[in-house]
């Protein structure tokens, strides 16, 4: 399963913002289920249409099922996480995908 989530800052412009929820996101590769985690911001792609590069953090997780995506929603670090990086969003979005 991959789980790909999307951030929008609170404060766009903030070096030090994007920092401190890329450093929460990194904790979350202690959690046993996740089998990849990639962390990116956008890339200085060519600008096209269907390229949307208004989010400020990416997050791309692995996981080997349905189930172990929600084990990970459930687990403590993922809980301490959004409680300890939250206030820093404004916006999220979440594209959860398993093969067909």
């Amino acid at each position: 399963m991959i789980h790909h989530v999307l951030f929008w800052l609170n404060n766009p412009g903030s070096k030090a913002d994007r920092d401190r929820l890329i450093a929460g996101l990194n904790t979350l590769r202690a959690i046993e289920v996740v089998q990849q985690l990639h962390i990116g911001v956008p890339a200085s792609s060519e600008k096209r249409d269907v390229v949307d590069n208004s989010y400020d953090v990416s997050e791309l997780m692995f996981f080997a099922s349905v189930e172990d995506q929600k084990r990970y929603q459930d687990h403590p670090l993922h809980l301490q996480f959004v409680k300890d990086c939250a206030h820093l969003w404004r916006k999220v979005v979440v594209y959860d995908a398993i093969s067909p």
